[in-house]
């Protein structure tokens, strides 16, 4: 706040604040009035930590505050009335579907009609814009009163309300982003945070933009640990362009949420985690715009709203009771209590969002290309890991779109080459994967950025409820995996990814890479920032020796294949470390005079059918695939789907079969027959059978 000789203020109590120029005083019983500490000085601003008013008799500070204007009666009404019509339209189009969540939208009533018609800045009509404010609904769920919104900021048909839920409406019965005003889906609870923390953090520190963020949550889904992840992020790296509004209706799905009206305690949480904390009457349109205005004046930190509110509020014998949870309201009272909400609406007078700042550059959407060929030799050995981390470092030169985020693994993934290179694009989201993966999610949206999101392997198995959303978010997330396999040896099973393919495959939008060698995987990093949806890499630890010449060129499902000849007996797959057993197996079964073709399938999603039954006939309809991966799921799976309706192919698949066990990664590739001497022995099987 600047000083001024005008306005002097006595403050109780201990305060924070920034001021542009300070002269510090002194007390006659106390030490110095200010702690002034002069290293955080920037921008010509210094920052101080307390008044120590307690030990001051008398106590005064020349300040000139910016202050809070209260709305008119006028507009007060207003926010009232619209809080009202949200709740009928609401009614109106559950009841239409005969299902849908009423009582949870009536509580957050006054709170969206207060956000929408008062506080945020956006363009009704443009509501992609880059320059508005974003608004979450985390609490889906209450998906007919944001429907409701838009209809009065004359985005949506109000006659489209009354076909929520139906099949051809894209009014569904939880947000998804089919809808021009929904950034992601949500209706998992526990989610819709950490994505606009993720969109905060592009507002700030990517877009350097004046649009703020808002994410509404429910109180039942602050029991889900996803939610602090977000909350210890958001205070971590101080997204005051964020407010967190916590509609604390009290009553959960089944039965009260834990802490009902405890408003104390959730203060408390939220202040121990980092954030500028109000706790309002969530019915009171007045309290919330001031609560919404000093959060906008609060710097440093983000600010939590928590809210105290009735589920049900404003149906007489609905509100605040049980047994109401996702429930229409029975067509014999709607009437009467549409009359009753009618009633109290005072003027049909429309409001209107301010317009924001055009303060938000235009993102260049061109297709997203490697400075330079690879740099690898043939023969040259390089773990894909390594050649992921230096791929993704050389593909930011040429897009300031492009970032990475990592779970404090980065010098594993090594995600760490890229924060090297590109530090301010880089995101540590800590051992917190749930959440890195929804920041990353709202980090893409509106095609913002171009996220990388990296962590072991392994470790995306607890992020899977955040990536079946991003499917459902239609979202463009790029996610690496590292440490697959048991070909990582002495670590474990613990730390050994054995599942995610099968886990990766089953998401609907997903791509699959499984890079080979350094040349695939700098081609796997650049076709993933350009393809729609969500891409894995899944990325080994050994050294493997690079076998494509840098000009070699790669496309999505399209194989390579890598060992050939005229009289090969049996076609074998393999990817990542066991194609190079694969080619082992081959060199030794050429000096007995067997040969074989081997294949790469390069992306196990989409797979290049084709190439494998086109092979197969070539060999006898003989199919062998190798993978370091559990037999459910993997690339085996993949290829026998591929080639179910061809008559006349076998395969026979080799896969880890059983939880593994600690040793070099040698002995363990032999002990669960995914090695080279596995796959000569199989080989002679099959010829023989």
């Amino acid at each position: 706040h600047d000083i001024s000789s005008n306005d002097k203020i006595k403050w109780e109590g201990y305060l924070r604040f920034y001021l542009k120029t300070v002269t510090p005083r002194k007390s006659q019983n106390a030490g110095p009035l200010l702690e002034i500490s002069g290293s955080t000085r920037k921008h010509n601003t210094w920052s101080f930590t307390r008044l120590a008013i307690s030990e001051c008799s008398c106590s005064t500070i020349n300040l000139k505050m910016a202050s809070y204007h209260k709305p008119d009666e006028k507009t007060l009404q207003g926010l009232k009335d619209m809080a009202n019509k949200l709740r009928i339209h609401s009614i109106k189009a559950t009841c239409a579907s005969n299902s849908g969540h009423p009582t949870s939208c009536c509580s957050a009533a006054e709170v969206l009609s207060v956000l929408f018609f008062h506080t945020m800045r956006y363009k009704a009509k443009d509501p992609r814009n880059a320059c508005n404010d974003r608004f979450v609904l985390s609490k889906g769920h209450a998906a007919p009163i944001l429907y409701a919104v838009w209809a009065e900021a004359g985005f949506v048909k109000e006659a489209e309300l009354l076909n929520l839920r139906k099949l051809d409406c894209e009014l569904e019965g939880h947000p998804t982003p089919k809808l021009a005003f929904v950034d992601v889906a949500t209706g998992s609870l526990g989610q819709g945070l950490g994505a606009a923390c993720g969109m905060a953090y592009t507002g700030k520190h990517f877009d350097q933009s004046s649009y703020r963020v808002f994410c509404l949550l429910g109180d039942g889904e602050c029991s889900e640990g996803s939610v602090w992840e977000a909350m210890a992020f958001a205070s971590y790296y101080k997204l005051d362009n964020l407010v967190a509004i916590l509609d604390v209706n009290r009553l959960g799905q089944s039965e009260p949420a834990p802490l009902q009206h405890d408003m104390e305690t959730y203060r408390k949480r939220c202040e121990a985690f980092g954030w500028n904390t109000y706790v309002v009457d969530g019915h009171d349109v007045e309290e919330l715009c001031k609560a919404l205005w000093q959060a906008q004046q609060f710097k440093g930190k983000p600010t939590a709203i928590v809210a105290k509110t009735f589920k049900g509020k404003g149906l007489s014998g609905i509100e605040d009771e049980e047994n109401w949870h996702g429930k229409p309201i029975p067509k014999d009272r709607v009437e009467a209590l549409l009359t009753e909400l009618q009633n109290q609406i005072q003027t049909n007078k429309p409001l209107c969002p301010e317009l924001p700042k055009e303060d938000a550059a235009e993102v260049d959407l061109s297709p997203i290309s490697l400075p330079s060929l690879p740099k690898y030799k043939l023969g040259d050995k390089m773990a894909t890991r390594r050649a992921f981390g230096l791929a993704l470092a050389r593909l930011g030169q040429t897009s300031q779109r492009v970032m990475a985020l990592d779970a404090d693994t980065k010098n594993s993934t090594f995600s760490e080459t890229f924060k090297k290179a590109h530090p301010e694009r880089y995101i540590e989201c800590f051992i917190a994967e749930q959440n890195m993966v929804s920041v990353a999610i709202g980090c893409g949206t509106r095609d913002r950025m171009v996220p990388f999101a990296c962590t072991f392997a392994a470790f995306m198995s607890r992020t899977y409820d955040q990536i079946r959303m991003a499917a459902i978010s239609l979202s463009n997330v790029n996610l690496v995996g590292s440490h697959c396999g048991v070909s990582i040896g002495e670590d474990g099973p613990s730390q050994m990814a054995l599942e995610d393919l099968a886990m990766f495959r089953a998401v609907p939008t997903c791509t699959v890479f499984y890079p080979s060698d350094a040349v695939s995987t700098e081609r796997a990093v650049e076709l993933a920032a350009n393809t729609k949806g969500i891409c894995f890499i899944r990325t080994s630890r050994p050294d493997m020796v690079v076998i494509y010449p840098p000009e070699e060129k790669f496309e999505v499902g399209h194989a390579k294949v890598v060992r050939k000849s005229d009289d090969d007996k049996v076609t074998v797959i393999g990817a990542g470390v066991t194609l190079h057993e694969a080619l082992a197996a081959a060199d030794q079964l050429a000096l007995e005079g067997v040969n074989i073709r081997v294949i790469d399938p390069f992306t196990i999603k989409p797979l290049d059918a084709s190439t494998i039954v086109s092979c197969a006939r070539t060999t006898g309809g003989r199919v062998l695939t190798v993978e370091d991966h559990y037999r459910e799921g993997g690339l085996g799976e993949a290829v026998c789907a591929a080639v179910a309706e061809e008559p006349g192919i076998m395969v026979q698949r080799l896969a880890v079969s059983r939880v593994p066990r600690s040793g070099k990664p040698q002995e363990l590739l032999d002990l669960y027959g995914i090695s080279a001497k596995s796959i000569v022995a199989a080989v002679k099987a099959t010829f023989a059978n």
